[in-house]
Protein backbone atom coordinates (compact mmCIF):
# COMPACT_ATOMS: atom_id res chain seq x y z
CA UNK A 1 0.00 0.00 0.00
CA UNK A 2 1.18 3.48 -0.85
CA UNK A 3 -0.06 6.52 1.05
CA UNK A 4 1.20 9.92 -0.08
CA UNK A 5 0.08 13.46 0.72
CA UNK A 6 0.24 16.59 -1.38
CA UNK A 7 2.56 18.08 1.23
CA UNK A 8 5.06 15.30 0.48
CA UNK A 9 5.04 16.26 -3.22
CA UNK A 10 5.02 20.06 -2.83
CA UNK A 11 8.23 21.78 -3.92
CA UNK A 12 9.90 18.53 -4.99
CA UNK A 13 10.86 17.50 -8.53
CA UNK A 14 7.33 16.06 -8.82
CA UNK A 15 5.84 19.57 -8.42
CA UNK A 16 5.92 21.11 -11.90
CA UNK A 17 5.18 24.83 -12.28
CA UNK A 18 4.46 26.95 -15.36
CA UNK A 19 3.04 30.42 -15.97
CA UNK A 20 -0.48 29.02 -16.48
CA UNK A 21 -0.62 25.98 -14.21
CA UNK A 22 0.99 23.87 -11.49
CA UNK A 23 0.94 20.07 -11.46
CA UNK A 24 1.71 18.03 -8.36
CA UNK A 25 2.40 14.51 -9.61
CA UNK A 26 1.27 12.21 -6.80
CA UNK A 27 1.56 8.82 -8.52
CA UNK A 28 4.09 8.36 -11.34
CA UNK A 29 5.24 5.61 -13.71
CA UNK A 30 7.84 4.46 -11.18
CA UNK A 31 5.00 3.14 -9.00
CA UNK A 32 4.28 0.56 -11.74
CA UNK A 33 0.48 0.72 -11.61
CA UNK A 34 -0.24 1.66 -15.25
CA UNK A 35 -1.43 5.24 -14.67
CA UNK A 36 -0.31 8.47 -13.03
CA UNK A 37 -2.32 10.82 -10.81
CA UNK A 38 -1.76 14.56 -10.51
CA UNK A 39 -3.39 17.46 -8.72
CA UNK A 40 -3.31 20.36 -11.14
CA UNK A 41 -4.07 24.01 -10.50
CA UNK A 42 -4.97 26.13 -13.55
CA UNK A 43 -4.63 29.85 -12.91
CA UNK A 44 -7.56 32.24 -13.43
CA UNK A 45 -7.55 34.30 -16.60
CA UNK A 46 -5.07 32.08 -18.45
CA UNK A 47 -5.46 30.08 -21.64
CA UNK A 48 -3.66 26.74 -21.99
CA UNK A 49 -3.40 24.73 -25.19
CA UNK A 50 -2.84 21.01 -24.73
CA UNK A 51 -2.62 17.99 -27.00
CA UNK A 52 -1.75 14.67 -25.41
CA UNK A 53 -0.86 12.80 -28.59
CA UNK A 54 0.71 9.97 -26.59
CA UNK A 55 -1.56 9.81 -23.53
CA UNK A 56 -5.20 9.48 -22.53
CA UNK A 57 -6.17 11.88 -19.75
CA UNK A 58 -9.21 12.08 -17.48
CA UNK A 59 -9.70 15.32 -15.54
CA UNK A 60 -12.07 15.74 -12.58
CA UNK A 61 -12.73 19.34 -11.50
CA UNK A 62 -12.85 19.81 -7.71
CA UNK A 63 -12.76 23.63 -7.51
CA UNK A 64 -13.23 26.62 -9.79
CA UNK A 65 -14.92 27.39 -13.08
CA UNK A 66 -13.99 27.86 -16.71
CA UNK A 67 -14.35 26.31 -20.13
CA UNK A 68 -12.72 23.69 -22.31
CA UNK A 69 -12.78 24.02 -26.09
CA UNK A 70 -12.53 20.95 -28.32
CA UNK A 71 -10.42 22.22 -31.21
CA UNK A 72 -11.60 19.47 -33.58
CA UNK A 73 -15.27 20.41 -33.28
CA UNK A 74 -15.17 23.99 -31.96
CA UNK A 75 -17.48 22.94 -29.11
CA UNK A 76 -16.99 24.69 -25.79
CA UNK A 77 -18.02 23.05 -22.52
CA UNK A 78 -18.45 24.60 -19.10
CA UNK A 79 -16.23 23.32 -16.29
CA UNK A 80 -17.22 23.47 -12.61
CA UNK A 81 -16.80 21.32 -9.51
CA UNK A 82 -18.08 17.83 -10.28
CA UNK A 83 -17.29 18.06 -14.03
CA UNK A 84 -15.12 15.43 -15.65
CA UNK A 85 -13.66 15.47 -19.12
CA UNK A 86 -11.98 12.55 -20.83
CA UNK A 87 -9.52 13.16 -23.66
CA UNK A 88 -10.15 9.71 -25.08
CA UNK A 89 -9.23 10.57 -28.67
CA UNK A 90 -6.00 12.50 -27.99
CA UNK A 91 -8.13 15.63 -28.32
CA UNK A 92 -6.48 18.99 -28.97
CA UNK A 93 -8.04 21.44 -26.54
CA UNK A 94 -7.84 24.80 -24.80
CA UNK A 95 -8.71 25.29 -21.14
CA UNK A 96 -9.75 28.78 -20.05
CA UNK A 97 -10.22 29.12 -16.27
CA UNK A 98 -12.40 32.05 -15.18
CA UNK A 99 -11.42 31.34 -11.58
CA UNK A 100 -8.58 29.21 -10.27
CA UNK A 101 -9.37 25.59 -11.11
CA UNK A 102 -8.13 22.64 -9.10
CA UNK A 103 -8.49 19.22 -10.66
CA UNK A 104 -7.36 15.63 -10.34
CA UNK A 105 -5.81 14.26 -13.54
CA UNK A 106 -5.19 10.62 -14.43
CA UNK A 107 -2.85 9.73 -17.32
CA UNK A 108 -2.44 6.48 -19.22
CA UNK A 109 0.26 5.58 -19.97
CA UNK A 110 1.62 7.08 -16.77
CA UNK A 111 3.97 10.02 -16.91
CA UNK A 112 7.43 9.75 -15.37
CA UNK A 113 7.54 13.33 -14.16
CA UNK A 114 10.27 14.28 -16.65
CA UNK A 115 7.92 15.23 -19.49
CA UNK A 116 7.77 18.82 -20.72
CA UNK A 117 5.11 20.15 -23.12
CA UNK A 118 6.64 20.77 -26.54
CA UNK A 119 5.71 23.60 -28.94
CA UNK A 120 2.53 21.67 -29.89
CA UNK A 121 1.41 21.18 -26.27
CA UNK A 122 2.39 17.50 -26.45
CA UNK A 123 4.09 15.39 -23.78
CA UNK A 124 6.62 13.05 -25.36
CA UNK A 125 6.15 9.38 -24.56
CA UNK A 126 8.78 8.75 -21.88
CA UNK A 127 8.86 5.31 -20.32
CA UNK A 128 10.33 4.15 -17.07
CA UNK A 129 10.75 0.72 -15.60
CA UNK A 130 9.05 0.40 -12.24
Amino acid sequence: MLVRTLDEVTDTDADIKSENWRSKRIILAKEGVGFSVHETTLYAGTESYFWYANHIEAVFITQGEGTIEDLATGETHELAPGSLYLLNDHDKHIVRPRTEIKCVCVFNPPVTGREVHDENGVYPLVTEDA
